[in-house]
């Protein structure tokens, strides 16, 4: 009974929140709509995953984390493409405009690995930079141990590496309690609420406006929520070790972070990050910036990454 009445609680008081309000678009801003007219699709065999593909050159991965997808690097798609390189922006099976079918382990960290690298090979990429971010390092963990030699640079965003620094803003056991949450985000009784806690305490200001919000929103509404189910359930409360496996790792690695996350702390695992890939002190970019470092330093980043490439 008591669970129940805290679950009812919270139901009416997210309930009460105003939902974003709408600010004038900026110039170089796209509607979501815009956005996923411009993906493609990938029938990988556990559903539908949709992804930008864009420009020709060098190939750049851009890789989200949770609850997010590729919309994170709108700003940044175009300038790394103008600047003469073919990107590809995946939306996770689970997340964003991709398919979210029924399960529990095909949202396991090795599951999107190899969803990452059947659409690769799919896409006859042999080779690329690869960019994470958040859980997307942990997809990109599992990757590198199938395919190490495919990745010829890396570039990790605050990203989840030790559990050391690692602070996620939600752990749930699995059963009802969780269950009940990823109800009311897909059903839009505590969706307005979870975004803004999660950019209030993600950006330094939060000036996202209702077409940003966009993005990030009717995912969930559309019921986005299996693969968040996993990871707030089971990566959150058993993080894989992976540290024996980057330490093996030989391909020139790049850090950009921003100072200021609450998630995912740089300060208490920087000097065994640095050690285990590598990473020289001239390649590590600290940013004044919270955890949604594309949203707050999009043009900053793609500038960092075009030196560190070339």
């Amino acid at each position: 009974m008591r669970s129940y009445l805290i679950i009812v609680s919270v139901i009416i008081l997210f309930t009460a929140c105003k939902p974003y309000e709408s600010v004038t678009m900026r110039p170089e801003q796209i509607t979501y709509d815009t956005y996923r007219s411009q993906q493609k699709s990938f029938a990988s065999r556990d559903g539908v995953v949709k992804y930008i593909d864009k420009g020709e050159g060098p190939v750049i991965v851009l890789l989200h984390g949770v609850p997010t997808s590729g919309w994170l690097y709108r700003h940044m798609i175009d300038p790394l493409v103008a600047s003469g390189y073919r990107v590809i922006a995946p939306d996770m099976l689970g997340f964003g405009n991709s398919d979210s079918p029924e399960g529990y382990e095909i949202y396991s960290e090795e599951m999107h690995a190899q969803r990452l690298l059947e659409l690769m090979n799919h896409l006859a990429i042999d080779s690329w930079t690869h960019v994470m971010h958040d859980a997307g390092g942990l997809w990109t963990w599992e990757l590198l141990e199938l395919v190490p030699e495919k990745v010829n640079h890396l570039v990790v965003l605050n990203t989840i590496i030790y559990e050391e620094g690692f602070d996620p803003p939600i752990r749930f056991e699995p059963g009802f309690m969780a269950r009940t949450a990823m109800w009311g985000y897909r059903n839009g009784i505590t969706t307005n609420m979870m975004l803004k806690g999660l950019f209030k305490e993600g950006l330094t200001e939060n000036t996202l406006n209702k077409t940003d919000v966009e993005g990030y929103k009717r995912p969930l509404k559309e019921g986005k929520t299996r693969a968040m189910y996993y990871f707030f359930t089971q990566t959150c409360n058993a993080l894989p070790e992976y540290q024996p496996m980057i330490q093996k790792m030989g391909m020139p690695a790049t850090i950009i972070w921003g100072k200021n996350d609450t998630f995912l702390k740089l300060e208490s695992q920087q000097e065994a990050l640095q050690k285990d890939l590598g990473i020289k002190d001239q390649d590590v970019h600290i940013l004044e910036a919270k955890h949604f470092i594309q949203e707050e330093k999009p043009q900053e980043i793609v500038q960092i990454i075009l030196a560190f490439i070339k």
